[in-house]
């Protein structure tokens, strides 16, 4: 077991900062207004279903289609710097469907296990031990669990403009973890 809480807590922020629960709250809200009802629990746990499973298989499928992890990693570094430039500048590059039924899809994914949170699990991957990710992986979806259940609580405890501020904060951490992630994995797709 290659425990290492430096690299937990890392990867942690990482998929803290790229799921972004928080900043979804408003879709949450959103969607629980049309439907009624979320089922959090499922949700969480088809989330962790799809983190995991990519985590392990992830890199296989790559291979399949032949890119190696570098790239994906340097590819997921743009992803992420655009969620973050989102984040910050509060602009919507990603457009968000918002269908019916509401505990899978788009809870599950793509807000909770979307494209960036896939990226972001493969590009950790590269650099961090797997044992580290899945806890990582595990402390989120409680988190998201957690956030999920109160959402209505935490919009009315923080107001629109607390969920602004804390977005803004993450964007500008996860625009420092793309651009770090960008040159660890570009230098290593040259061999430098």
């Amino acid at each position: 077991m290659n425990l290492s809480f430096k690299e937990i807590v890392t990867a942690s922020m990482v998929l803290f900062a790229v799921i972004d629960i928080l900043g979804s709250i408003p879709i949450i809200i959103s969607l629980r207004t049309k439907v009624g009802h979320i089922q959090s629990g499922k949700a969480s746990i088809v989330a962790a279903s799809i983190m995991t499973a990519f985590l392990f298989v992830g890199e296989s499928i790559l291979g399949l289609i032949g890119i190696d992890v570098n790239s994906f990693a340097v590819a997921g570094a743009f992803v992420i710097f655009f969620l973050a430039l989102e984040m910050v500048l509060g602009v919507t590059l990603f457009k968000h469907d918002e269908p019916e039924s509401a505990s899978v899809v788009p809870i599950a994914f793509p807000i909770i296990a979307g494209a960036g949170t896939l990226t972001s699990i493969l590009a950790l991957r590269a650099e961090y031990h797997v044992e580290n990710i899945i806890i990582a992986i595990i402390v989120n979806i409680i988190f998201v669990y957690l956030v999920l259940k109160s959402s209505a609580r935490i919009e009315r405890l923080m107001g629109k403009n607390g969920l602004n501020v804390i977005r803004k904060v993450f964007g500008v951490i996860l625009l420092a973890i793309a651009v770090k992630l960008f040159a660890t994995n570009v230098n290593q797709m040259f061999g430098h």
